[in-house]
């Protein structure tokens, strides 16, 4: 009902500010998700720019995209532990993620510089993916720390709603821009999209002022705290095993997308980027879904349901061929609906993680966490290229998109199904928190 005297226009501004999320209100909330947002779509940019880099600039093969791969994310496995540490021991987590942002806008800004004079190698390339997967694994694990500072228990599946909700939409666009940006002014300078969102997310960061959880105590700091926390948890253990066998094999076929669409299936960048970013508009629809599915049946099943639906699409990856509009339509209902099964995992298992672990060992516990999960990306990666290169691309990504569809086996035996809706399943695991909080220093 319309106020006495309201003039139109201030209704109207009082119905758009009603049609906004709570948590966008707010202006650090808004900050930190614009942040998120702007670093999203230049990471799609560069997840199609970097390899277009390696295939179309410098002639790369089957194996060498398969070390590009797994440098990326090579360090995740390395250092995530002992980041988690490191970040569980300070109490200034955006510093650290301002940092992070900074140090990855120099790396990137630096392959069209050497690009334009010439000079730039696979070499270069190489050193930029590890740098940039180190920088990230700080930023990450601090991220989830930020999260909870920033958004209250019974707000977190809208919380995780609204950031993978801007990583539905990267997807959506940023693929697509990303290919035309290759089209125009070639792979390299592509990459000056993704080195400027991540300056455009530290300045955001930096006007962010959270009340950040205080560093663990001296007494409670062991390195393997983190793992002690995932190995006795009913809850996370089940999930990390599910999530690292699908990054296994997910990643042993992201190794070889491009290389096979663009050498295998002839499909012309700007037409790839298109495909890509018109099928993840999946991963949008997952982001709108998640929360209703979550309410109907549980968070935890509907983490399972992410488990399936996310790798059962890849499938139509190496079964793609035929005419040209056939291949690129088999192509865009793989992205669609594996993007929409990747939001509902993603979204489904931030959420139950921001509920079940402790704020005194949580940097430590994503940090192993990532270790575990992101070390298998590389392993997948180098696997695929090793595979390739003695039975051939095709061959191989029907192996990858075969062995994707196992992960979730190993929620099955497990307490995860029954993992409740948000609030409940804050107060449910309240007290087993406390005890594992003990029992893992």
């Amino acid at each position: 009902m319309a106020i006495a005297g309201e003039r139109p226009g201030a209704r109207l501004r009082r119905r758009a500010s009603a049609s906004v999320p709570a948590l966008l209100r707010g202006p650090d909330f808004r900050r930190y998700w614009t942040a998120q947002t702007v670093s999203m779509f230049g990471d799609q940019i560069s997840s199609v720019a970097l390899p277009l880099a390696a295939v179309l600039v410098l002639k790369a093969g089957a194996v060498q995209m398969g070390y590009l791969t797994a440098l990326l994310w090579l360090p995740s496995l390395l250092f995530g532990m002992h980041a988690g540490a490191w970040v569980d021991r300070r109490a200034r987590r955006r510093a650290v993620m301002i940092a992070a942002d900074l140090g990855r806008f120099t790396l990137l800004a630096s392959v069209p510089v050497a690009y334009a004079i010439g000079v730039v190698t696979l070499l270069q390339l190489y050193v930029v993916a590890f740098c940039s997967g180190l920088l990230a694994v700080f930023f990450d694990v601090s991220d989830s720390t930020l999260f909870v500072a920033l958004v209250p228990p019974q707000e977190y599946v809208e919380g995780n709603s609204l950031l993978h909700g801007s990583r539905a939409l990267s997807f959506v666009g940023g693929p697509s821009v990303a290919g035309v940006l290759v089209q125009w002014f070639t792979a390299p300078f592509a990459l000056v999209a993704d080195a400027v969102s991540f300056l455009g997310s530290a300045l955001l960061l930096h006007r962010v002022r959270p009340v950040e959880p205080p560093p663990a105590p001296a007494e409670e700091r062991a390195l393997w705290a983190g793992v002690r926390f995932i190995v006795r948890s009913p809850i996370v253990r089940p999930a990390l095993c599910a999530v690292a066998t699908i990054n296994f094999f997910d990643f042993a076929l992201v190794a070889l997308f491009v290389l096979y669409a663009v050498r295998g299936l002839h499909v012309q960048p700007g037409a790839l980027g298109l495909v890509l970013g018109a099928g993840a508009v999946g991963g949008l629809l997952g982001a709108m879904l998640t929360k209703r599915l979550s309410r109907a049946i549980g968070l935890g099943w509907t983490f399972l349901a992410g488990c399936i639906v996310f790798p059962a699409p890849l499938l139509l990856v190496p079964m793609a061929g035929g005419p040209r509009p056939v291949i690129l339509g088999m192509l865009f209902l793989a992205e669609f609906a594996s993007g929409l099964g990747v939001m509902i995992l993603d979204i489904s298992i931030g959420s139950i993680f921001a509920a079940v672990i402790p704020d005194a060992v949580r940097a430590r516990v994503m940090g192993a966490f990532q270790a575990v999960n992101y070390g298998t990306r590389p392993a997948g990666a180098l696997a695929a290229g090793a595979l390739a290169s003695v039975v051939g691309v095709r061959a191989t990504l029907w192996a990858a998109a075969a062995g994707a569809m196992l992960g979730f086996l190993w929620l099955l035996p497990s307490q995860v199904p029954r993992f409740a809706s948000q609030p409940a399943a804050a107060d449910q695991h309240a007290r087993a928190n406390s005890r594992a909080r003990l029992t893992s220093m």
